[in-house]
């Protein structure tokens, strides 16, 4: 049994504080994924660079304070790919991939537009470069697992208010027909959406800080795991862990019938999707 876990921190200094690193251990994940780091790796502690029984590994935005990707694992990787090779996304630190035998895992953290046309257009150009690259992934031949927060809600029952932010930056229709093109020309699979295919309140993973968006759990679904179609077949269960808050996300936790990569190698068949 393979277990991932994804989760926006919001800071990665301000989830320790909140106790992620007190919490984490009982998780028994294999890999963690981590997005929105907002710290440079001097600003890291041995806790959170590598806590008890992991080792991480960071891509870190050049801007202090700002975004950033980490991942945990508790073996080290075949190799490890820090960025997309695109400069100006790069400086922000939004990619990073562990190589292991027969399975990629990667962090991924896509644009907010919310903040105004120029940061839409970057979330824009970030789109239309990363589907050229979740192509040549899908043809890679090898399983590929992508977390993070896409910063999109892909249909309505993956937000409280969808009729009132269809003109909202991540429900906006492009970014909704691009995800689709992610899945149905590329065939990636949304995970959590496969095993839960009508879920909606219970599905959401951020909560605005405005108003009373947590009490009234006016939400939105738009941390994923998304994944070839050999590995998201072998999906068992998943949970959104809300008990505690240690951003403004929640973590969201998948468990796979599928062999740890660092301990027997690529499966003699892969599954299909049925």
């Amino acid at each position: 049994m393979l277990r991932i876990m994804t989760l926006n921190l919001n800071g990665i200094r301000s989830a320790a504080r909140k106790g992620f690193f007190d919490w984490l251990p009982a998780q028994q994940a294999d890999l963690v994924c981590l997005q929105e780091l907002k710290a440079q790796d001097g600003d890291l502690t041995s806790a959170m660079r590598d806590p008890p029984g992991y080792q991480g590994y960071f891509h870190f935005a050049e801007k202090k304070g700002y975004s950033g990707v980490g991942l945990y694992t508790r073996t080290p990787p075949e190799d490890c790919i820090e960025g997309l090779g695109i400069a100006e996304i790069d400086a922000e630190g939004r990619y990073l991939e562990l190589r292991f035998p027969g399975l990629s895992v990667i962090s991924v953290y896509l644009p907010s537009g919310s903040s105004g046309e120029h940061r839409q257009a970057a979330k824009f150009h970030f789109m239309a470069r990363f589907f050229d690259h979740l192509a040549a992934l899908a043809q890679a031949g090898t399983q590929v697992l992508l977390c993070g927060d896409w910063n999109i809600a892909h249909q309505a029952i993956d937000l409280k208010n969808w009729r009132g932010n269809q003109k909202n930056s991540g429900f906006l229709p492009e970014e909704r027909a691009w995800l689709s093109r992610v899945f149905d020309e590329l065939g990636w699979v949304d995970v959590y959406r496969r095993l839960h295919p009508e879920t909606t309140g219970e599905g959401y993973t951020w909560w605005s800080n405005r108003g009373q968006a947590w009490a009234r759990n006016v939400g939105w679904r738009i941390d994923y795991q998304i994944a070839t179609p050999g590995l998201a077949a072998s999906a068992r269960t998943a949970e959104i862990y809300k008990d505690q808050r240690f951003s403004d996300h929640a973590a969201l936790t998948i468990d796979y019938d599928w062999p740890l990569p660092w301990d027997v190698g690529v499966p003699d068949r892969l599954i299909e999707v049925t």
